[in-house]
């Protein structure tokens, strides 16, 4: 078979570490390890996964150095003792079972920590996070000592595991980082003021690192070349690239033998894991300098989700290594679909931060559209006990065509009914807001693997009860999708000047050079003021929370919350709809319970979705043992509609 991409799969090296191909899996924080910072099956099962996926190198998700101030949060992995030895060298010896080599990550969190502790957080200069914001006070050069001697003993317990390297952070705003930055290290002593001596505590740890372990043992730098502070609305100088550059040189004889460049902070975390605008890309810029400017390898992150990319970026000597973290958590294949040529099969992550989300909402990540990511020892492989025998689906929105997915890798006959011409369900409706078109990736992904595994795909068709029955189904499955929750007991509410989002997005509803007013400010409701601003509309808001968006997840509402500002879209939280009337709309204040009338010429309802069961009671009757899937169960996000399938799918016997 030729090889689509000869320099995404030519070997390379870092240090004395030799590594099959180019594709590295960095640092990603999963939440799998023991309460102890001990590996667990789970971890080891997901990382395994990877590994037989055709990643080259994995680097693990930040470990611990010491357990006394340098946890970042519950169920991370450790390496402040030696009782973490024996999981970490079962886990290499796994990973090499596979061809892959594995560096472990050195961080301490700084600021940036998500224990709770009665003691302030320990920090150069005492800047708290604006994220986290738990108390933070100015190391003592004492703390300063001891922190080094944290770093290189856990160096050396890395390579006593058989690890093949690791990677000392000092990106993301984390101690390191905070070090290196005068944004956050404001000291007047040796460890502050010129940027030689912002490093010092840097270059003291590489010291002490490269003493402790063999000459020979690879050591990565993973560096944030620019903060981007001012998209935070901070004024003041952090990292930039040229700094950087002069910095790397300097900590580079260090010995590192290679660099990982990222970009960002948690207060600056859409520059350091993007929402879905920002295309694949963006920020290699950043690799593509430093790579021209230091002697030793480097990996580069940019939202990378397509081979093709990978391969052009390493042929014109951007980068010498392509950072997947997120891709190939929704994708662990990721690397062997490309190798053998499947590029079109790739499940390309959607940029969605489902994954960060639940991280920090819950303490264990999820992937919104592989949802056996971080399940990987509940469901270790598809029972194959179909047998041929026929499962109709209705519906093919997600929900639908992940259970067809899964019903067909476990040799049922899966037969999914679609009313309309075109896969996706809901998903035709969210692609249209400006930069939502990766959402196209998953109805594309979902085409071709329908059409690889033979399912049987009835386009433009009817789910009637007897078209259902003519099939004689051991199961059937409804995935019948949703519909706008429009509340009777608002006045008006049918009136000519009132639409609804969807219609607003497929075009079925132009409004253009209008007063128009949203009211919801859940996602569909903020991106449909997007859209409409872009349509020469003069747009507000109305939500009932006291920010607008608030229970959307903050990376995601910040990232069009800006936009919308940007296009002058006004917003008024705290107020509720009452009536609808042609000239505009009563709305009720929800603190002070005032009512006011807001002028307008039209209003645009996305006051969230509800279950399309009613539409489709004679189904439901007749098929009383049915199995609800996705919005059919509760109108939710596409991570709800690709979970219950993916459960029920797999529960069929």
């Amino acid at each position: 078979m030729k090889n689509m991409f000869p320099h995404l799969f030519t070997p390379g090296t870092i240090g004395s570490c030799e590594i099959k191909n180019r594709l590295v899996m960095p640092a990603l924080s999963t939440g799998l390890c023991n309460a102890d910072g001990t590996v667990s099956d789970a971890y080891t099962a997901f990382y395994t996964t990877r590994a037989k996926g055709g990643a080259g190198l994995i680097i693990t998700e930040f470990a611990a150095v010491n357990n006394t101030n340098g946890r970042h949060s519950p169920n991370q992995i450790g390496i402040w003792s030696d009782n973490h030895i024996p999981g970490l060298a079962s886990f290499a010896e796994t990973m090499h079972e596979y061809g892959a080599k594995v560096f472990v990550q050195l961080c301490h969190p700084g600021s940036q920590s998500y224990i709770k502790s009665d003691t302030p957080l320990l920090t150069p200069s005492g800047v708290e996070s604006r994220v986290i914001s738990n108390p933070a006070r100015p190391m003592t050069k004492s703390e300063i000592h001891s922190i080094i001697r944290d770093f290189a003993a856990a160096a050396l317990r890395a390579q006593k595991a058989g690890l093949d390297g690791i990677e000392i952070s000092a990106a993301h705003g984390y101690l390191l980082h905070e070090f290196l930055s005068p944004y956050t290290n404001k000291r007047t002593d040796e460890y502050g003021g010129s940027t030689m001596n912002r490093c010092r505590f840097v270059k003291e740890i590489l010291e002490a690192v490269r003493e402790k372990v063999d000459p020979d043992f690879p050591i990565m730098l993973r560096i944030s070349a620019e903060d981007y502070l001012i998209s935070a609305g901070i004024m003041e100088k952090g990292m930039t690239l040229s700094d950087t550059v002069a910095i790397l040189n300097y900590l580079i004889p260090c010995g590192v033998d290679a660099v990982s460049v990222s970009s960002g902070t948690y207060d600056t975390q859409n520059s350091a894991w993007e929402p879905v605008s920002y295309p694949q890309g963006w920020r290699m810029y950043l690799a593509d300098t430093i790579r021209q400017n230091v002697p030793v390898p480097v990996v580069g992150v940019s939202v990378i989700r397509e081979p093709e990319y990978a391969e052009g970026i390493i042929k014109r000597g951007a980068v010498d290594f392509v950072g997947v973290a997120r891709g190939q958590m929704a994708d662990p294949d990721w690397g062997e679909k490309a190798r053998e040529g499947r590029p079109r099969e790739i499940r390309r992550c959607i940029s969605c931060l489902h994954c960060i989300e639940t991280y920090y909402n819950t303490g264990k990540s999820e992937c919104a559209i592989n949802a056996r990511s971080n399940y990987e020892t509940k469901y270790t492989a598809p029972v194959k006990t179909g047998a041929g025998r026929p499962v109709v689906i209705v519906g093919a929105g997600p929900a639908g065509m992940e259970a067809a997915r899964i019903l067909a890798i476990r040799e049922f006959k899966p037969i999914l009914f679609e009313k309309s011409d075109r896969l996706g369900g809901q998903l035709n409706i969210a692609d249209k807001p400006p930069f939502k078109g990766k959402i196209d990736w998953i109805a594309e992904y979902f085409a071709e693997r329908l059409k690889v595994l033979n399912v049987d795909v009835r386009l433009n068709t009817e789910a009637t009860v007897e078209a259902i029955k003519a099939e004689n189904p051991v199961a059937v499955f409804l995935a019948l999708g949703s519909q706008p929750n429009l509340p009777a007991s608002i006045v008006g509410i049918d009136g000519p000047n009132v639409y609804r989002a969807p219609d607003v997005l497929t075009g079925a509803v132009t409004l253009r050079g209008r007063q128009v007013i949203v009211v919801g400010d859940g996602q569909t409701g903020i991106e449909t003021a997007e859209f409409l601003g872009t349509q020469e509309n003069v747009v507000s808001i109305i939500g009932r929370d006291t920010i607008i968006g608030k229970k959307i997840y903050d990376q995601n509402r910040v990232n069009v919350t800006n936009r919308l500002r940007a296009q002058h879209t006004r917003f008024f939280p705290n107020r509720s709809l009452v009536a609808i009337n042609p000239q505009g709309i009563t709305v009720e204040n929800v603190v002070t319970h005032d009512l006011s009338f807001m002028a307008t010429d039209a209003v645009v309802l996305a006051l969230g979705v509800k279950p399309a069961t009613a539409a489709n009671a004679e189904l439901i009757k007749a098929f009383p043992d049915a199995v609800l899937l996705g919005d059919a169960i509760h109108g939710g996000r596409i991570a709800d509609a690709v979970r219950t399938a993916f459960e029920a799918a797999n529960s069929i016997e």
